[in-house]
């Protein structure tokens, strides 16, 4: 017998099998594997597994293991696909169990789509002839057959009665395997991923543990030895898969079509529909954009894109006319004309000089792609738009699938041991946090975590299991922004199952929903465009005219000193410190510049920030490779920043069309040394034809090696710079409203809060303190200040501020006292855990008390509450309980300032009244130094603070020695303090957090960054 596998459960199959698909096909072939099935419990993994196999020579058999509702009970099968029809009924299956609410397929489903498909039963001591007869009737005598497993190679009692009802039925008998994992070896580790699905502990007495340590992939001679006695068996399981012949390789696109009225075709309105848009956009509509438009349409056609175009522009539609505030365009979509006549992008290509091959390339025939930005709270509305449009079996959410990283397998398997809480902490320490770390490489790396694995046994054992669970599915959720729209049914050519809101979401990822041919969009949500919407609301609250985005000119002075001074705090991918660096090398005086900015700065092309800013400047001559380069590389002062100046040159030097240079830019991006050198023989060959010299063809064509990976999308960056200027207009401009959406948006961030705050002080806007009668959920702008949102009070619940800005919204008076306030929100919301942070906030001052009164009185306040309102219902007094007293408040000294102030950083997260800097700094008549000075300068200087130590970082350097790194703030910002083992050996002693210290020395910057390096420390 050849050795075929009748049944493999993988990985993707979650928590309910340790195969995964690299190892199981090197172990498939070790073993001479000729056919081998799939049979997950969902269908999750089908289309890696198919395709992994198919290359490997190994037939691949596609199955499911189900849950039948027959007559007399529920019983577990294994469907296999025998053929297209067989393999559409097993998508159409699963679909059915995971959308709707059953754990069994009823008979009735399974009558209706057995077509093309093998039932597989495999026979225990509770099979009935019945049973049998039931589903010999479904399936017939060709497509059913028996199935009896031997663990470990051993006959069963049942056998007997199996054979013998097989020989009355003339059901043929299979050989039954499961394989869950690879090796024998692998069993423990199985266990302890059981134990995981169970979400128990392996000492846990109410576990289910496995039935068989044998779950592993048969060797050929364990398959001949476990069923010697019967080769006719294993016969049957081989004829049964062969007979299973399965193909999806993908034939074509499934392009989804957008609703027409008969007497209209998708090209026409397209065209239609473009030339209006183009008209209303432009003010006279050129023949260059004719001609454009022309071209970009004659692609489309031929490619057969019309009605993506026209969906995409359908939803833009619906979201303009909901007040949804999209992006000016993402990636390389901006470059179209026609995206932006539809008003499905806001960039002009021709303005900019950008190339629609870079977007659609007739010689390299892709699916189109238009990822579309949503201000990220109202961007499902979208989707659900598109789902009721196009209906909800057309249209779904794409599934993403979790793994156990090396950090979560150390962890989930050290708990499902036992470990205590305080080692699986130790455990997280021990391996370096460093983005797609495997187990090997932290064991590699961290001598901590080698000393604690080899101090005992148990940790081995753990280390082991945790790298064999290692990268295996753990969870599935919804992708983040993937939609995917067909003009069938999905379920005939994707499984689906339940999602969110009604809307299904596909078994499949999205590497495979667009392997197997289906559109996939992407509807991305961005935060900045959520904030951008905010700054709006609060600017056009009750105006009769409302500002618009559309009115700002790209052209703005205010705007551009705001840039060339760095100040971006907030502003859309311009708030780094290096790229505030860069902006104020820069020096932007034209839109260009920061489009310029925002593509150089990555690791690689930023290293040509400092000669661009000397060129713009004037201070180094512009030079080019050769003239012909000079009016592509203008604009860019010499420099290659974006891929489409790399085809521009490939199209001018070497006569390329644009399809042909993006390719050329693609595959030298590659860095294959071959592909380089073939592309160089026939760039520098064209070139030749052209009229060019074979020296200078072959300069420009190192030139565009060099830069070829370091070019980035100009599109994307043009449309990206759209929001960044639109975001420092806004600051520019309204900056109260700006600091308000933003402090609102930075709500649970208490460092982004402080930053904007200290960075508002210093502008001289009003920061007005938290006010149980004035203040809302989030900050808001009043008398041309900004006021602190209860939100932002740490400690206080979500349901009380809500209850608040009820009851405060139903009155017609303000309370007059803590008590009115108690008996109004009731003892549910008026506790002592509620209230108290208020006090601290200073959000009660306006009651007239000082705070320690306040705190004093609290118990009592919740006392009368428990006694006049004790729940939400009642109310003992009728609304009036005047006539039962009131309690009085309990009066005490004032807070000393210190603690006042303590208090204000506990809730607040800051000082608030007054920072503790502000006295000792008038108390000193010395010339001393703002944080927020020092901070904003370039250059090292000598600088003298009085500062707060917040966080004290003790380290030894590599001699041994101890040193030392603070993070001091005063009223100003914050700024990292270095003590090197000198100055650290003077001054630890006064090293504390919350000490306040005058320090000498000198700043200095790196990396982008500034710090004190100390010379002097006194109290």
């Amino acid at each position: 017998m050849k050795t075929v596998y009748p049944q493999i459960v993988t990985s993707a199959d979650m928590l309910k099998s340790t195969i995964q698909l690299e190892q199981l096909t090197q172990k498939l072939k070790q073993n001479n594997a000729k056919v081998a099935a799939i049979t997950n419990s969902r269908l999750y993994g089908l289309l890696p597994f198919w395709h992994t196999l198919k290359a490997q020579n190994i037939k691949p058999v596609l199955g499911l293991t189900v849950n039948i509702q027959l007559e007399s009970a529920v019983i577990e099968m294994v469907l296999y696909a025998k053929d297209a029809n067989g393999y559409e009924n097993l998508l159409k299956i699963s679909s059915s169990l995971e959308t709707r609410d059953i754990t069994a397929l009823p008979k009735r489903w399974l009558e209706a789509y057995k077509n093309g498909l093998i039932g597989l039963y495999k026979g225990d001591a509770t099979t009935t002839f019945e049973q049998l007869s039931e589903l010999q009737l479904i399936f017939g005598n060709l497509n059913f057959y028996l199935a009896i497993e031997r663990q470990n190679g051993e006959k069963l009692e049942h056998e007997e009665m199996i054979m013998q009802f097989s020989e009355q039925l003339s059901i043929p008998i299979t050989a039954f395997h499961m394989s869950r994992y690879i090796e024998k070896e692998d069993a423990f580790a199985y266990e302890v991923l059981n134990a995981m699905d169970q979400s128990l502990k392996m000492n846990d007495h109410t576990r289910l543990k496995p039935s068989t340590n044998t779950l592993h992939l048969l060797s050929n001679e364990e398959w001949s030895r476990w069923f010697s006695d019967v080769p006719s068996w294993l016969e049957n399981t081989e004829q049964m898969l062969n007979s299973c012949n399965v193909s999806i390789e993908r034939t074509a696109s499934i392009m989804p079509k957008y609703p027409l009225p008969e007497t209209k075709n998708s090209k026409d309105f397209l065209r239609e529909l473009c030339e209006d848009g183009l008209n209303n956009r432009l003010k006279e509509v050129t023949k260059p954009y004719i001609d454009r438009l022309n071209y970009e349409l004659s692609i489309i056609n031929q490619m057969n894109y019309e009605d993506y175009f026209l969906i995409v522009q359908d939803f833009m539609k619906f979201s303009k006319q909901q007040n949804i505030l999209t992006g000016p365009g993402r990636g390389s979509s901006a470059s179209s004309l026609v995206a932006f006549s539809l008003n499905i992008t806001d960039v002009d290509p021709l303005r900019y000089g950008l190339l629609f091959e870079r977007f659609l390339n007739p010689e390299r025939i892709t699916m189109p792609d238009i990822d579309i930005d949503f201000a990220d709270s109202r961007r499902m509305e979208v989707i659900q738009y598109v789902v009721k449009k196009y209906g909800q079996n057309y249209a779904s959410q794409i599934i993403t699938f979790g793994t156990l990283s090396a950090k979560a397998a150390a962890r989930e398997v050290a708990r499902i041991f036992g470990f205590e809480s305080s080692t699986l902490e130790a455990i997280s320490s021990f391996i370096p946090s460093k983005p797609g770390i495997t187990l090997k490489e932290a064991f590699a790396m961290s001598e901590k975590l080698r000393a604690f694995i080899q101090t005992e046994e148990i940790r081995k054992k753990w280390f082991d299991v945790a790298l064999a669970l290692e990268g295996l599915p753990r969870n599935a959720s919804t992708h983040a922004a993937g939609v995917v729209l067909s003009p069938v049914p999905l379920v005939d050519v994707i499984p689906i199952q339940s999602g969110h809101e009604d809307i299904y979401l596909t078994q499949w990822p999205m590497k495979e929903v667009e392997q197997i041919g289906l559109l996939k969009m992407d509807f991305l949500g961005l935060r900045n465009l959520t904030i951008i919407e905010r700054i709006l609301k609060i600017i056009n609250y009750k105006q009769s005219n409302p500002f618009k985005l559309s009115e700002i000119p790209l052209h703005d002075e205010l705007t551009f000193q705001l840039l060339q001074q760095g100040d971006t705090t907030g502003v859309f991918q311009l708030e780094s410190a290096g790229m505030r660096q860069a902006l104020k090398q820069i020096n932007p005086t034209k839109f260009e510049d920061v489009v310029a900015v925002n593509a150089l700065y990555r690791p690689g092309p930023m290293e040509s920030i400092p000669l661009y800013a000397k060129r713009k400047a004037g201070q180094a001559p512009v030079t080019y490779e050769h003239p012909i380069l000079e009016p592509i590389l203008k604009e860019t002062y010499g420099i290659i920043v974006y891929q489409e100046q790399i085809m521009q040159i490939a199209s001018k030097m070497a006569g390329f069309t644009f399809g042909e240079a993006d390719l050329l830019r693609r595959a030298v991006s590659k860095k294959n040394r071959e592909v380089l050198q073939s592309e160089r023989v026939h760039f520098v060959q064209k070139a030749i034809q052209v009229g060019h010299s074979e020296q200078s063809a072959s300069a420009v064509y190192d030139l565009i090696v060099r830069f070829a990976d370091y070019g980035f999308p100009k599109s994307h960056a043009v449309a990206y710079s759209v929001i960044s200027f639109q975001m420092a207009y806004l600051k520019a401009h309204f900056p109260v409203a700006f600091y308000s959406a933003l402090l609102s948006q930075a709500t649970g961030n208490q460092a982004k809060i402080n930053e904007l705050l200290m960075e508002m002080k210093h502008k001289g806007i009003t920061i007005l303190a938290p006010s149980i009668f004035r203040s809302q959920r989030f900050f808001t702008i009043e008398n041309g200040g900004v006021r602190f949102g209860l939100q932002a009070i740490k400690g206080v619940s979500h349901n009380f501020i809500q209850k608040l800005l009820q009851k405060r919204m139903e009155r017609e008076h303000k309370w007059e006292d803590i008590f009115e306030l108690a008996s109004d929100l009731s003892a549910v919301h008026f506790t002592r855990k509620n209230v108290e942070p208020l006090i601290k906030a200073g959000a009660l001052d306006d009651f007239g008390f000082d705070r320690s009164t306040l705190l004093s009185t609290l118990d009592a306040a919740v006392k009368y509450a428990e006694l006049i309102s004790p729940t939400e219902e009642s109310d003992l007094f009728g609304g009036d309980a005047s006539h039962f007293g009131k309690s009085k408040y309990i009066k005490t000294d004032p807070l000393p300032i210190m603690e006042k102030l303590q208090f204000e950083k506990e809730v607040l997260g800051q000082y608030f009244s007054e920072h503790p800097t502000l006295s000792k700094k008038k108390t000193l008549r010395d010339n001393l130094n703002d944080i927020w000075d020092i901070l904003q300068t370039t250059r090292d200087m000598p600088v003298k603070i009085v500062g707060l130590i917040q966080d004290i970082k003790r380290i030894r350097t590599k001699k041994g020695e101890a040193m030392a790194f603070l993070t001091v703030q005063d009223d100003t910002g914050n700024l990292s303090v270095t003590l090197f083992p000198e100055e650290y050996a003077k001054f630890n002693a006064l090293l504390k957090e919350q000490e306040m210290l005058v320090i000498t020395g000198k700043s200095e910057r790196r990396n982008g960054r500034t710090q004190i390096i100390t010379k002097h420390i006194e109290k």
